[in-house]
Order: C-alpha cells, then structure tokens, then sequence
C-alpha cells in the first residue's frame, strides 16, 4: 500500500492529444505531438525502413541478446553519420540507447556520476523533457532565457557559458529546436566552442531533428565544428523523427573523449547505467538503421525521403509566414521564417492557443508551440486566418 500520495503532474501533451480526438468537428488539427505527418496526416514509414524490414524478416535472424553496448554496426554508423569526421569518430564511443530520451537519460546519468556537483545549463523555452531527464539523474539546473522577440538569444547562451563553472554542462539541441525552431549558425557552434574550451564546460547536445532543417550536413556542420574545438562532448541521438522509428524506441548515446582510456572508461559506465536501467536495448529499430546504412541503394533512398520531408515542412513554414505577413503588419511574424524543422512556435499566450482550440478547432500546446508538419497543404491558409483573428482580438482589446 503506498503510505504517501505525491502531487502528479501527467504530461500536458498526451492530454490534449486526447482532447483533440475526442473533438467532432472534421476540421480539427491535431498539431500537438511532435511527429512527422504526410499530407493526409498519416506518420508514415519510409520506404528504405520498409526495404529494410523486408530484408530482415527474410532472413529470420535470432532474437538473442546483442551486446551490453546494443547492436555494433547501428552504434558504428550512427557514429559515423552524425560526426562525419574520421578524427572524431576515431575519439567516440557509443552505446545504443532506449530512444533518443533514453540517450539523453543514460549521459545525464554518466555526468551525475562523474561529477556530482555540476550544474547543467539550460536555455528555455525547452523541450518538455528535458527538465524531468535531468532532475531524474540528480543533476542541478540553471536556466537562461534562450530567446529574444523570437530570435536566437546568441548573448545569453554566451553568458551562461562564461558565468558556468569548470565541468558545468551547457546542454544545446543540435538543430531545429524544440520547441522555439531556433538554429545557430556553424559561426555560433564555433563561438561557443572556443568559451566552452575556455570555461572548462561540457557539450550535451540533443540531436532529434537533423536533416529536417537546412539538410542533413547542414544541421549537422555546427555540432561537429564545436566538437573539433572542446576536448569532450556527449551527443543524444535520435532514430525517431528521421527514420519514422518513433515506437521502436531507437537512440544512440555518443561520448567524444580526449584520449582512448577515458574513451574505455566512460563506455563501460555507460554499460552499467544501462544494465541497471534496463539491461539491454530493443533490437529490431536498431537492425533497421543499420541495413538501410550500410547498404548504399537503401542510403541514397532514404536520404531522397528525408529531403521530401524537410521540403515539405519548409513549404508550409513559407506558406504560414506568407499569409500571416500578407494580411497583418504585426512585427511578430518576420521572427517565424528564421524557424528550422517541424516546430513552430507561435508568438500567442495560452489563452491565445485557448481560444485557438476552442474557436478554431487548433491543437497546439499553451506555450505557442505547433508542430507544423501535422498541417495540410489546404490548411495553411485556414491556420493563417485562425491565428490572425486569435491574435488581432487581443491586440484591438488592448
């Protein structure tokens, strides 16, 4: 019998998911939930996964465990694809993780244990996890404001680097934030490099979105420029978003050290975290990303698909920001078309996203944050006019 009953917080999001399908109206809009969609508002599986399911199931393999690290060749072509530079990959270590989450849970645990007093610093607006995954490890928090009239805050990220201690962490999201659509610039990752050198502080970058902003080298190229600067990085990787694996639960935690034995080190604490967590990685997500990886044919599809989904989801950024500029002179909307990947976060107050939900049958989440591609083509000018008349109301009534 439990003695106690502590204050619960559920997750907002999964509440107004399900307030969205429980909605009648046939022209509702669910942009809540953070996954990809295609026009008919389907999460769909790419083709080169669906190939590659193909090719497995015909070979029937083994459901035996893999390893305490998780399938090999996924960590190893992971590896090489976000870092992309053979001297980095040659100081990596990586570990196949429960999710991108996951990844992000199993470093936060490997800086609590090796350093107890750090603190990690966090820009908010931030992903909704973030906070619960690193209080969850017993790491102290310290927030900075990340952004400034809907623009990049580059002075505040800057500061919290040079007022953080040596081995504090600065945790960044590698492209396309969640849930702003911020991007820094490859100038910026090299920016912050050289305070973090100076500093003594630590990259933990959160990398959910790459190839859904500016291209896959694109969003990647910041992260790897600061990685060749600081002498240590932890990255999180997700397979969710860009291979459509969301319910496979497929990440990988990647640790850039400064020499082989700390590279030894931190992969067997990694080993630990994970066998007390949860003992080993889902296989099946991991195996998938490795046959379409290491197959040239089944690479080269898939990247075609990655591109049709950032091409559609930056058309309907330019087709919302089009007809919110064309019908109002508000300074707000500018600020939108700076935004990257499949967030886009609206300059409206909750009682704005309220109204939005209520008369217009818009679910997004309070923060002003909509996932952009859960929208048809044909709405965006029916998103358009929502907004204007929620966000015009309270203007003309101040």
């Amino acid at each position: 019998m439990l003695l106690t009953q502590p204050d619960l917080q559920l997750d907002p999001l999964w509440a107004l998911t399900a307030e969205c399908a429980a909605d009648l109206r046939l022209n509702r809009l669910n942009l809540v939930i953070g996954v990809y969609r295609d026009e008919h508002g389907v999460c769909p599986v790419p083709q080169a996964v669906q190939e590659a399911e193909l090719r497995l199931a015909s070979i029937a393999a083994t459901k035996e465990y893999t390893s305490p690290s998780g399938n090999i060749e996924f960590n190893a072509g992971i590896t090489d694809l976000v870092l992309g530079d053979s001297d980095l990959t040659q100081r990596a270590r990586s570990l196949q993780a429960v999710g991108g989450t996951g990844a992000l849970r199993l470093l936060a645990e490997l800086l609590a244990i090796t350093g107890p007093e750090r603190t990690v610093h966090l820009g908010v607006p931030a992903y909704v996890n973030h906070v619960p995954v690193l209080q969850a490890a017993g790491l102290r928090i310290q927030e900075y404001a990340i952004e400034n009239q809907g623009y990049l805050n580059v002075d505040a990220v800057v500061e919290a680097v040079r007022g953080a201690r040596a081995g504090d962490v600065l945790l960044l999201q590698g492209a396309c934030h969640n849930p702003t659509g911020l991007t820094m610039p490859v100038s910026v990752w090299e920016q912050l490099g050289h305070e973090m050198n100076r500093a003594g502080v630590i990259p933990l970058i959160d990398h959910a979105y790459f190839g859904l902003g500016d291209g896959l080298e694109e969003d990647l190229a910041g992260m790897r420029r600061m990685l060749e600067i600081v002498p240590e990085g932890l990255v999180a990787v997700s397979a969710s978003k860009v291979w459509g694996l969301y319910s496979e639960r497929t990440g990988c935690a990647v640790a850039v050290m400064s020499n082989p034995e700390r590279g030894t080190y931190v992969h067997g604490v990694l080993e630990v975290i994970a066998r007390a967590a949860y003992s080993q990685a889902p296989s099946h997500g991991a195996r998938v990303v490795a046959e379409v990886l290491g197959d040239d044919g089944l690479r080269a599809q898939w990247r075609a698909e990655l591109d049709q989904m950032r091409e559609r989801i930056t058309g309907l950024r330019e087709g919302l920001v089009r007809g919110l500029t064309a019908a109002s002179d508000a300074p707000e909307w500018p600020a939108l078309a700076d935004q990257r990947g499949m967030f886009l976060r609206l300059p409206l107050s909750p009682e704005q996203m309220a109204r939005l939900r209520i008369d217009h049958a818009v679910y997004g989440v309070p923060s002003g944050r909509i996932n952009l591609a859960g929208v048809p083509t044909a709405a965006v000018d029916r998103l358009a006019n929502a907004i204007l008349e929620v966000h015009d109301r309270v203007r003309d009534a101040g």
